[in-house]
């Protein structure tokens, strides 16, 4: 499940390179809706993808949209992590 997770991480940076480039070479691009679903379920590949890559720094939606789904995959994995680490007991 880890790797996955990594795997999509990576997926979103790499998305977010390409689009880039494209976006240099005034070429095709990724819609904005594939970037921000990516944001989505990889906030972290995505934000480092913002920075590396210098792209989409400017929408004040694609900043909204990954601060806000990094805090919930934060939340998401605390959570996972008390429930793993101390299970409610009688189940």
């Amino acid at each position: 499940m880890t790797a996955i997770y990594v795997i999509i991480q990576f997926l979103a940076l790499a998305l977010y390179g390409l689009d880039k480039y494209q976006a240099v070479k005034k070429a095709w691009r990724i819609p904005e809706k594939v970037l921000l679903t990516f944001a989505i379920l990889a906030p972290f590949g995505a934000y480092i993808g913002m920075f590396v890559f210098r792209h989409k720094t400017r929408k004040w939606y694609f900043w909204a949209v990954v601060i806000l789904f990094l805090f919930i995959h934060f939340l998401l994995y605390y959570l996972y992590q008390i429930l793993i680490k101390a299970p409610i007991a009688g189940i």
